[in-house]
């Protein structure tokens, strides 16, 4: 079985926003690893031991030229960092150290980069694969990258083994580390996926809806539409919010699911009043 770490984060520079692909090791355990440099120096961590294949969220940032990586457990406590000194996001190695917050144990990390998603590295058509941060029982993914930075497919792989369980074609723009969330879209008590779309004026953003077939073991598109969706498993409703006009005009509709359809239950339209300093409900279109 092939042994991996996989770490993923989103962070910064001000010259250069820099998706790039390690791979190497912590002590004796491979490891790839994926940068994207904020200009705040800001970000967000992803790392998966290779036994279990189950990602772990960290936040990340760039203090002076040492890039560090904070991990936390449920309760929100910081129980180890990663820090890599004299950070170079142009170097093609990286050397740094793991550490235990609670026993102070140390672990040393090596990188040799791989790709650089911003430039391709000069390989015409080549897809590129980043690991998401969310994974399911059994599952993780990864998203397949265009080299025009688009999402071309999504690959559902078995942990432990990396066995490839399931190969999906998408289209949509890339989000980075956030592109991939889980949920039980048809509540039905499996855990599906949605991978981002596009966003469109304010806040309304599209995702693609896989729903799982427990008899075949496999997602398909559940041809779910709307900007911003919301999923409540206490009503079993879905919620579309659509915003325009600076937030002056907002829709709000509500959906049941039926055979795993969207079915129109009710759609309440707002408007701002400027004399009121309040929203009044409308008719809607």
């Amino acid at each position: 079985m092939k042994q991996k770490i996989t770490i993923l984060f989103l962070l910064a520079t001000a010259f250069l926003s820099a998706q790039i692909n390690y791979k190497g090791f912590i002590d004796k355990y491979p490891i790839e690893f994926v940068t994207d440099i904020y200009s705040d120096g800001q970000g967000s961590a992803i790392y998966a031991y290779s036994n279990y294949d189950t990602p772990i969220v960290l936040n990340a940032k760039l203090k002076g030229t040492t890039l560090v990586f904070t991990e936390k457990d449920k309760n929100d406590k910081e129980t180890a960092q990663s820090s890599f000194e004299n950070y170079n996001a142009e170097s093609d190695q990286l050397n740094g150290i793991w550490k235990d917050l609670l026993s102070g144990k140390e672990l040393k990390i090596s990188l040799t980069k791989e790709f650089d998603l911003n430039y391709n590295n000069g390989e015409e058509g080549t897809e590129r694969e980043i690991l998401q941060p969310v994974s399911l029982k059994g599952k993780y993914f990864k998203l397949i990258i265009s080299k025009e930075k688009r999402v071309s497919g999504v690959k559902i792989i078995e942990k432990k083994t990396d066995r490839l369980i399931q190969k999906i074609d998408v289209g949509g723009d890339f989000w980075g580390l956030f592109s991939l969330n889980i949920g039980d879209y048809n509540f039905d008590g499996f855990e599906d996926f949605s991978v981002f779309e596009t966003s469109y004026a304010g806040p309304n953003t599209s995702r693609t809806y896989f729903l799982y077939n427990p008899k075949t073991e496999k997602f398909f598109d559940g041809g779910f539409s709307g900007t911003s969706l919301e999923f409540d498993s206490k009503t079993k409703r879905i919620v579309e919010h659509n915003q325009c006009c600076a937030g002056r005009s907002i829709e709000r509709t509500e959906y049941k699911i039926v055979n795993n359809k969207m079915v129109l239950v009710k759609k309440t339209c707002l408007e701002y009043d400027d004399k009121t300093g309040d929203y009044k409900k409308i008719k809607c279109d």
